[in-house]
């Protein structure tokens, strides 16, 4: 039996801190040949991307590829909207939570599973400013913790 490999691509790491993720998702990625081969290069950048449902499909906003160098396109966006590649029912499971109160669905990470692209959403809500404070606090608690253990070893 063949083993998936993962190669990572980017990550959106700020998406943990502004957001409390609840749920992550699994999904495909509608790509030409040039963005796939852009991605391979790592010239991509999903922090400022957000994903939304329109007619019964989700679709990718505002992840930006850059253009592949090699490739003689001049009308290239690289934040065109991309369509994601979902089950339907998990869509209709998407469509219910995200029509609560502070839902959005975020990309956390992009990265190949064998040959294909794909991306990881997280259904997240929007931290306040006092739960980002209270994220810094424990996070440097223990990183507190972590030096006195060091020490004492």
């Amino acid at each position: 039996m063949k083993k998936d490999t993962i190669k990572l691509v980017c990550q959106n790491r700020k998406a943990y801190f502004d957001y409390f993720i609840d749920d992550v998702i699994e999904a495909g990625i509608v790509l030409t040949g040039p963005e796939v081969k852009s991605i391979r290069l790592g010239k991509v950048n999903i922090n400022d991307g957000f994903a939304r449902i329109q007619k019964g499909e989700v679709y990718l906003h505002n992840a930006h590829i850059s253009p592949y160098p090699f490739t003689p396109l001049e009308s290239f966006d690289p934040t065109r909207t991309r369509k994601l590649l979902l089950h339907r029912r998990e869509i209709k499971r998407l469509i219910g939570k995200t029509e609560e109160k502070g839902y959005t669905l975020i990309p956390l990470k992009l990265y190949f599973r064998d040959q294909y692209v794909k991306v990881e959403l997280g259904l997240a809500k929007g931290k306040k400013k006092y739960d980002k404070r209270e994220t810094i606090r424990r996070r440097d608690e223990e990183r507190e913790m972590q030096r006195q253990r060091k020490n004492r070893g």
